[in-house]
């Protein structure tokens, strides 16, 4: 079995060397939390997102963003605390997220600014040299055009596995810009699951709604594995071929246990003591397809540390967005 994820805005990445990197990645957990919470709230069918996409386009955003824009972006996403330690970890950071050894991962930036004003010299270089981005410039008057050209620009960097991303409508003439990061991730497991041992078996969606499935099994194979008496649950990390990256699945021990996993999913995100043991393994097959728009999301996100709200709001208001570090307006 392969697991292959082409998304836009759920790889969530470690990173253990330096402080920075280390807060880096808390934050990045914490955003993680606080959008996998919102997004649940009006969405009862499965969910892929990328968090880690979503902070790398308005890092990009911010490093364009002026007073209380900036602000909003640096602490809705919990970002270092100053430019220069955003930058500097966005440049350790990135060139993980590309490999085409063991296992395909890429991520790509690309900002596409109108053509009616000059993009500020600062801007395009820390758009190239930090988050190695490309700019284009474009008539966004020509909507159906410039959608064409974004959405050819996705289905490239995705392996065709996106398509119109960006419809004609979303663009008029007061488009100023729009940033994309494209991530996408094609892998084999280390220890592959046989077709011959695989077979139907009850799958419970909820205590009372129970489907039958195909289910993966392995037998007395060596796994990392985590049990949470404070969570009520069992953790396994399955690797990918290559042992650089892996996934991690989460069991409630309870048939009712998803909700409170999902109301303490901060503490899911964390690190946990892994241990290697010998395990019978059944893990059922799936397929996830999820587009989210994370406009709603992203202006309702909490920050749970303050417990209050501190949403992304001035960034998608046209009367109050203030990007005047990226592009010379006058």
């Amino acid at each position: 079995m392969e697991l292959e994820i082409a998304a836009f805005f759920a790889l969530i990445l470690a990173w253990t060397h330096g402080a920075t990197l280390e807060e880096f990645t808390n934050g990045n957990n914490l955003f993680a939390a606080n959008i996998y919470k919102e997004v649940i709230k009006t969405n009862n069918e499965n969910v892929l997102i990328s968090p880690l996409s979503a902070e790398i386009v308005f890092a990009m955003a911010q490093s364009g963003a002026k007073g209380k824009t900036g602000e909003e972006i640096r602490t809705g996403l919990h970002l270092p605390n100053t430019d220069e330690e955003t930058r500097s970890t966005v440049k350790s950071v990135l060139p993980t997220l590309n490999g085409d050894g063991s296992f395909q991962l890429h991520s790509a930036n690309k900002i596409y600014v109108t053509d009616k004003f000059p993009v500020k010299e600062e801007f395009k270089q820390v758009a190239t040299s930090v988050y190695q981005a490309d700019l284009e410039n474009v008539d966004f008057g020509h909507n159906a055009e410039t959608a064409d050209v974004i959405n050819k620009w996705v289905e490239k960097q995705t392996q065709n596995k996106i398509h119109n991303l960006i419809e004609p409508d979303m663009l008029d003439n007061r488009t100023v810009a729009v940033l994309l990061n494209a991530l996408y991730f094609n892998a084999k497991w280390n220890t592959r699951f046989s077709e011959r041992l695989t077979k139907k078996e009850n799958f419970y969606k909820t205590a009372r709604d129970v489907v039958e499935v195909d289910f993966m099994h392995d037998y007395n194979e060596e796994y990392s594995y985590y049990e949470s008496e404070e969570l009520n649950a069992k953790f396994l990390e399955l690797p990918f071929l290559g042992d650089d990256l892996s996934m991690v699945f989460v069991l409630p021990n309870e048939k009712t246990g998803l909700a409170t996993l999902e109301n303490q999913v901060e503490k899911v995100f964390s690190r946990h003591n892994f241990a290697e043991i010998s395990l019978n393994v059944t893990i059922p097959k799936f397929k996830i397809e999820s587009t989210t728009d994370l406009k709603q999301v992203l202006e309702n996100v909490s920050d749970i540390v303050r417990c209050m709200k501190l949403g992304v709001k001035k960034a998608f208001s046209q009367n109050e967005a203030d990007f005047t570090g990226a592009v010379d307006l006058k």
